[in-house]
């Protein structure tokens, strides 16, 4: 299956590690730089040893305090050994009695359903908060975050709590999660077309909701689990996408709490600096309780596609041939328009194009496949079928129903991986030979890779993309000319012990294999597959551009000066 449901992430920035300039890196452990981002040993050779992670480094060059990192194959020489506990993570005395006070309802590690409500979407990078709030109202929002700037204690949001990084955790032990499950409400004004979404409404839930009130639909990822905050503050990517843009396109206001406290609705008119750091780099910047979002309508019929192409692992010419033509295909304005959606799935076993279609499958079947399909090997697998609005998002989401249980315990789906993501941008397309090293690759290397893994590249550029229309000015979403996403992505399904280290070497080497083939190309990273082994200024460089990035600093510095809102790759940091 192409779109494997795989989630889509809060993003952010940050560090406060020792700089190596200052300390050698290969000096005794006392000496060595403390990690910025939980990474240790290796080529860097970061310390553990006082970092918020925790203090051990196990043996897969992770940080943190549990026996899978303080116990067997732990790295003294990076940190120590002996199950030590990071940092703060409980709350002071001061911040409980501040939330207390103000009757913030929370749950502390004392709870009984503690450890359940703190469980992160990827179990390999799990933090301990020091409070887990969990408002109804605004005024419980911006009490806790008040009482958390109070105290010096970092804030984060948890929508669907998706973060690849487990930024919606914190990022780091010891922070305050705002849990924003109480906040679901999903509604459609019938005049306007704008619908009203809590910061806690999962994607399925929303889908389900707006087509109901109204037969109103909006472009978004395919994980009906996926919050609605965190996917659209940093994107949103659907195959639909190309047709109406992202899902942050599609925002036209927003309810805010600032680090201050203070609570505002920003627009394009009416806080408009707030309007536009929100729309790239939320959790920087405020935690939404409620969004406002232009609908579309519902397409009538939409065509769901697939096919299967055998033998493209046999060699990586063949492979890159047939890539060369999708690619040719995806740029031919005489066959693509914005109504097409496309991508590419292969792990190694299997190999699938597939996407959706807003027009009649008589065109889809003698204009647009003919030539898709031309010079590629005769598909040993395919499906191409009219089905209506709802029925194409839940194929999609390989028929996971769209309406997602609301208490977050009820919410099962975890995982284990790291993944990476490169951003090909439309003036440098792929290149025979960065393709051909790419695939080569993933034949020697990846066919027998030491951990299932799997690669996704979308279309968001060609002919007639929404994606690209608006200016990189209008937001702080700075992939406005991308022509690929690309997404690589490797798993356990192991949760008790840490994740291995060859896993991530593949997963590194899948993208290195490719960038480093066109040296002249400044590729990027989607925000939503957040990479937690960037350091903040890699982070930077790769997520926005530097007008975007300067921009969004000098509002940090104005409306969150103490930097409350806060994870290891967050603005400013």
């Amino acid at each position: 299956m192409l779109f494997a449901c795989v989630a889509a992430a809060s993003f952010a920035g940050a560090v406060f590690a020792a700089p190596l300039t200052e300390i050698a890196a290969n000096g005794p452990l006392e000496k060595r730089a403390v990690t910025p981002d939980a990474t240790c040993g290796g080529t860097n050779k970061y310390t553990c040893q006082g970092s918020s992670f925790g203090n051990c480094c196990s043996a897969n060059g992770w940080c943190g305090s549990t026996s899978a990192y303080c116990g067997t194959g732990c790295q003294s020489a990076y940190g120590t050994c002996t199950g030590t506990t990071p940092p703060n993570p409980t709350p002071s005395t001061t911040l409980a009695d501040c939330l207390g006070k103000a009757n913030v309802p929370v749950k502390f590690a004392s709870s009984s359903d503690f450890s359940s409500l703190a469980q992160p979407y990827n179990l390999r990078l799990a933090y301990t908060p020091a409070v887990i709030v969990l408002p109804t109202t605004t005024q419980h929002v911006s009490d806790a975050v008040v009482c958390a700037a109070k105290s010096k204690v970092k804030v984060q949001a948890k929508g669907g709590g998706h973060s690849y990084a487990s930024y919606s955790s914190g990022g780091q032990s010891g922070s305050m999660v705002i849990d924003l499950e109480g906040f679901q409400t999903v509604s459609l004004d019938t005049t306007t077309f704008i619908a009203k979404a809590g910061g806690g409404v999962r994607l399925g839930n929303l889908a389900v909701g707006i087509y109901n009130a109204g037969k109103r639909a909006l472009p978004h990822g395919t994980c009906p689990g996926v919050g609605v905050g965190g996917h659209a503050t940093h994107g949103g990517f659907g195959l639909s996408s190309r047709a109406w843009g992202l899902t942050l396109d599609t925002i036209v206001g927003l309810d805010v709490v600032l680090a201050n406290g203070s609570f505002i609705h920003a627009t394009s008119t009416a806080y408009p600096d707030i309007y536009y750091a929100m729309r790239g780099a939320g959790d920087s910047f405020g935690i939404v309780t409620t969004f406002y979002l232009k609908t579309q309508p519902a397409p009538a019929t939409v065509v769901n596609w697939s096919f299967g192409l055998p033998g493209m692992f046999a060699s990586p010419q063949t492979t890159t041939n047939a890539f060369l033509h999708l690619q040719s295909f995806a740029l031919n304005a005489s066959v693509v328009d914005r109504n097409l959606g496309l991508g590419l799935y292969f792990d190694g076993q299997g190999f699938s194009i597939s996407g959706t279609y807003f027009g009649s499958l008589t065109t889809f079947n003698d204009k647009i496949k003919p030539e898709l399909l031309r010079t590629l090997p005769t598909p040993s697998s395919s499906s191409v079928q009219a089905v209506d609005w709802i029925k194409s998002l839940t194929l999609l989401a390989g028929n996971t129903p769209l309406s997602q249980p609301l208490p977050r315990a009820q919410y099962t789906l975890h995982d284990d991986f790291f993944a990476k993501s490169v951003v090909v941008p439309s003036s440098s397309p792929l290149t025979a030979k960065a393709l051909n090293s790419y695939f080569n690759y993933t034949i020697t290397t990846g066919v027998n890779a030491p951990n299932p893994w799997f690669s996704i590249i979308n279309l968001y550029g060609g002919p007639d993309s929404q994606i690209n229309v608006p200016a990189v000015s209008s937001s702080a979403y700075s992939d406005r000319t991308a022509l690929w996403v690309i997404q690589h992505y490797g798993f356990t399904g192991n949760t008790n012990s840490p994740y291995p280290p060859a896993s991530i070497s593949f997963i590194n080497g899948l993208s290195q294999s490719l960038v480093s083939q066109m040296p002249g190309t400044v590729f990027g990273g989607y925000l939503n597959y957040v990479d937690p082994s960037l350091s903040p200024s890699q982070a930077h460089t790769s997520y926005y551009d530097g007008a975007t990035y300067q921009k969004l600093v000098g509002i940090k510095n104005v409306v969150d000066p103490g930097k409350v809102f806060w994870n290891p790759q967050a603005i400013g940091n």
